[in-house]
């Protein structure tokens, strides 16, 4: 009878022991820009949750895979992770169509998928699912933060650029809509979609050059961003052509934009050197000290998706997947941002973003004349949202 009674004990307090998995995939390769710092900001997450005695009694571990930033093999990854690792949750995924892909696999495997990257409106509305939890602000919301300063400027003819798939297309037309609600004269003269890394930066220049907009919305980024720059910068393109562009604040991109980062551009980005909150110093102060470097976006978006997955098993009490999508829903959490909740209605995180102006500084880009904008505040009606979904 003793030897049952501590082999149930031990049996007991291995299975206590062991790991809480979470299955992390991402476009590492392809995206290192943003996701080399996502990947510190994820590790410094787990580090801190696992010195303060886990979750749950639990460490949580983090188990990472390249999905090669393309959805076929972003399932196959995700597939293995639930199959052969036997992960609690799914998170991650930075393009919009990889994340979207994703995102169905979890509605068929029923498991817990926390988007922390991908920025597509459908993720949370048109194919939003039980399963899916979307942490950053979607294109819609980072364009209606920009949409007050586009309005203000009374600019009649405007020119579109964007990247050719789902993240670009849905920017294009939340841009469309939201502008034309504002200002119903606005006329859109051109539209230029280029495929995603391969821009021909001086056809763009040339063919915006020639339909002569009052103003440009961008939602380049990365490598096309930089391009699209450089030619606009050598053309005179940006002299007297206001532009405003998603992301083009965000450090990972001025980084490389260096003394070429275009003055006045309105854009949606990450102060980090000016932001004092005391949520913020703490977290600025830590990821310092740990990685003895500055946080990008990808920073606090992967230190943030860690921490969200914790406070759920923390609400749920259980790995059970039903009681953990119900955790999600509603869950309030602190960030480096401020405090967020996640929409039982959509499932979409209230994260916000900081809007601001580029200029340079020395030989680095930098965001100036900025303000932070909830992100609760820039979301459509929920009987729009309620017909997008459609549950």
């Amino acid at each position: 009878m003793r030897f049952l009674i501590l082999f149930a004990l031990f049996v007991a307090s291995s299975a206590f022991s062991q790991a809480i998995k979470i299955g992390e995939l991402n476009s590492y390769k392809v995206f290192p820009a943003f996701l080399d710092p996502y990947k510190k900001g994820m590790q410094l997450a787990l580090e801190e949750i696992n010195a303060a005695g886990g979750v749950l009694g639990r460490k949580l571990e983090l188990v990472t895979r390249d999905d090669g930033g393309n959805p076929g093999d972003a399932v196959r990854v995700a597939e293995e992770l639930i199959s052969r690792e036997n992960v609690a949750v799914l998170m991650g995924t930075f393009a919009s169509n990889v994340g979207l892909a994703v995102s169905n696999l979890a509605a068929q495997r029923k498991i817990l998928f926390v988007a922390s990257e991908p920025l597509t409106d459908k993720i949370v509305w048109e194919n939003g699912n039980r399963y899916t939890f979307r942490l950053r602000p979607s294109t819609y919301m980072q364009t209606a933060m920009l949409i007050p300063e586009a309005a203000k400027l009374k600019k009649k003819r405007w020119a579109i650029v964007y990247p050719n798939y789902e993240y670009g297309q849905s920017a294009a037309a939340s841009f469309k809509k939201l502008l034309k609600a504002a200002q119903p004269d606005v006329e859109f003269v051109a539209e230029l979609a280029s495929p995603l890394g391969k821009i021909d930066a001086g056809a763009v220049v040339q063919a915006l050059a020639d339909a002569k907009p009052d103003a440009i919305f961008s939602s380049l980024f990365a490598a096309d961003l930089q391009t699209f720059v450089r030619e606009g910068n050598t053309r005179g393109l940006f002299k007297s052509t206001p532009v405003f562009n998603l992301l083009a604040g965000e450090p990972e991109y001025l980084d490389t934009l260096k003394e070429e980062t275009p003055d006045g551009w309105w854009v949606t980005g990450y102060p980090w050197r000016e932001i004092n909150t005391p949520e913020h110093q703490r977290f600025l102060s830590a990821y310092q000290k740990r990685w003895n470097d500055y946080p990008r976006q990808g920073s606090v978006v992967g230190y943030v998706a860690v921490h969200a997955v914790a406070e759920a098993i923390k609400k749920a009490k259980t790995m059970d997947t039903e009681k953990l999508v119900e955790a999600m829903k509603g869950l309030q959490m602190g960030t480096p941002f401020g405090p967020i909740a996640w929409r039982a209605l959509d499932h979409q995180s209230t994260m916000g973003a900081y809007v601001g102006q580029l200029a340079r500084k020395g030989s680095q880009g930098a965001m100036v004349n900025w303000r932070f904008s909830d992100g609760a505040r820039f979301l459509p009606p929920d009987e729009e949202v309620k017909f997008l979904r459609r549950e």
